[in-house]
C-alpha cells in the first residue's frame, strides 16, 4: 500500500447522506457516532488545507413521487411520511458557506444532480469519500465517479453500513478496485501534510 498523497487543491471530500434521518440509524461495524467523529476530523483537515467539501443529502417530494420503485425482491417502503427534518444534514458537519451541497433522489450522488459539472468546474480530480451507509449512498457514488475518471479515496472508518458483512464486502472487494482505500489517519495526514 503506497503512502497517501493530496493535492488539497484538487481534492473534494464528498460526504454522503449524514443528515438527520440516517445518521440516527443503527449501522455496523462502524457506529455513526465514529463515523461522525471520523468525518468531522476530515472535513477539518480538509477546510483547513483548502480542499472542496461536499455535503451530500437525500430527499424528495413528500408524496415520494420523484423517487424510484422499481419491481424488485425487498422494495424501498411506499408512501411512508418522514419527519420534515428527515433530509437536514446534522450540525456536526459544520456546514460552511463555501460548501457545496448537493440534494439527491437516488442511492447514488452523480444521478440527477450537477456534482460531476460542479467538481469539473472546480477541477477537482481526486475525490474522498465517506458517509452512511457504505454499500448504498457511498458505493454508487463510488461507482459513478470511478466511471467519470475520478481518483477515489474511500475512508474505511469514516464510513459505515447497514451490517458488518456489507461493509467489509465493498471495503474489501469492491472499492479496492475502484479506488483506494485508507483510514480517517492516513487521509488528515496527507491532506495537513
Amino acid at each position: 500500500m503506497s503512502e497517501l498523497q493530496l493535492d488539497p487543491q484538487r481534492t473534494a471530500v464528498v460526504v454522503i447522506d449524514l443528515q438527520k434521518g440516517i445518521a440516527g440509524r443503527s449501522c455496523a461495524p462502524h457506529s455513526t457516532s465514529t463515523v461522525i467523529a471520523n468525518t468531522g476530523r476530515i472535513l477539518a483537515s480538509a477546510r483547513q488545507a483548502g480542499s472542496l467539501i461536499v455535503l451530500v443529502h437525500v430527499g424528495g417530494a413528500s408524496d415520494g413521487a420523484d423517487r424510484l420503485y422499481p419491481e424488485a425482491d425487498q422494495q424501498m417502503p411506499r408512501g411512508a411520511t418522514l419527519p420534515p427534518d428527515w433530509p437536514e444534514l446534522i450540525p456536526e458537519l459544520n456546514r460552511q458557506e463555501t460548501d457545496l451541497v448537493i440534494l439527491k433522489r437516488q442511492w447514488g450522488a452523480f444521478y440527477g444532480t450537477d456534482l460531476d459539472l460542479q467538481l469539473r468546474r472546480r477541477k477537482m480530480t481526486t475525490l474522498v469519500l465517506c458517509g452512511i451507509a457504505t454499500e448504498f449512498g457511498v458505493e454508487s457514488t463510488a461507482r459513478d465517479a470511478f466511471e467519470r475518471g475520478y481518483e477515489l479515496i474511500l475512508v474505511s472508518d469514516a464510513m459505515t453500513g447497514l451490517s458488518a458483512e456489507s461493509h467489509t464486502d465493498a471495503v474489501e472487494r469492491i472499492f479496492p478496485r475502484l479506488g483506494r482505500v485508507r483510514s480517517t489517519d492516513q487521509v488528515v495526514a496527507a491532506l495537513v501534510g
